[in-house]
């Protein structure tokens, strides 16, 4: 089903899916916009776009604004020459900045809870929460994924399912995704990889003080069930959910048992 239309079916709220400009080039967003300067904002991963997010845009119901963005050169977002995670942090900068928001709850999945955890680091003072989904502390990635991106990058999305999703995942699910991370320039997908390979937070992980939800499937392949215990063990104020019967890409093959621990987190914690 088509992102824009799935929003409007489901949604009551004011909808906007405009553009905003960061470094001169346009970066584009969806906005659930509530009377309000709190806002939820929704990181995608390596090689993905904000479309991953559609099922939590479409049906969380929570007294903050989602937003969820195309990161720089991802999707409809401009395209930039040098890709780092400091643009990445930037630009979520720039569009708290162009939004006016003042607290924020960050929600990152795999690159993106990077990201996150990033953003957490440079700008604590705007963060009263992060939820972090299938990602870690350190996210090292196989060669294999490299060496695919590089040398066939269209056998890549073919194999993107054996570890991505958890194996009875219904078929339209994946095919949709699929559809949606091929229209990602394989440079692009490849750099973010790096990006994931170098990031490493293990020695400061300790010092998140924000209250913490950790969100992983039972069968993620890409970041195991090892990366989530670990951030449990060492972030103080954090929760693990462990979704059942889900890859790593939770978010989309078990949209309704992320939201409902999504907004349980939200209402015991009191954000």
């Amino acid at each position: 089903m088509n992102y824009l239309f799935s929003l409007l079916n489901n949604r009551m709220d004011s909808i906007v899916m405009p553009f905003f400009e960061f470094e001169k080039k346009k970066i584009f967003y969806h906005l659930i916009e509530k009377k309000t300067q709190n806002a939820m904002i929704f990181i995608h991963g390596a090689g993905e776009s904000s479309y991953i997010w559609k099922e939590q845009m479409a049906s969380l119901d929570l007294d903050y604004s989602l937003v969820a963005l195309d990161l720089p050169s991802h999707a409809k977002s401009a395209e930039f020459k040098k890709i780092s995670l400091d643009l990445y942090v930037d630009t979520i900068s720039g569009l708290v900045e162009h939004l006016h928001l003042k607290k924020l709850i960050l929600v990152g999945h795999s690159l993106g809870g990077a990201i996150a955890q990033s953003y957490y680091f440079k700008f604590k003072q705007e963060v009263v929460a992060l939820i972090l989904c299938a990602t870690g502390a350190r996210l090292r990635v196989s060669q294999v994924i490299f060496d695919s991106i590089k040398n066939d990058y269209s056998e890549y999305l073919k194999t993107v399912p054996i570890g991505a999703f958890y194996r009875k995942t219904p078929k339209e699910i994946i095919d949709d995704f699929i559809e949606e991370i091929s229209k990602i320039e394989p440079e692009i997908a490849y750099n973010d990889f790096s990006l994931c390979n170098e990031f490493d937070t293990m020695n400061k992980i300790r010092q998140i003080r924000a209250p913490t939800l950790i969100l992983c499937g039972n069968a993620d392949k890409l970041t195991p069930q090892k990366y989530s215990l670990y951030l449990e063990s060492k972030i103080k104020d954090s929760k693990l959910v462990m979704i059942k019967n889900a890859g790593h890409m939770l978010m989309l093959e078990k949209p309704e048992e992320v939201n409902y621990a999504i907004q349980e987190f939200i209402k015991i914690n009191r954000l």
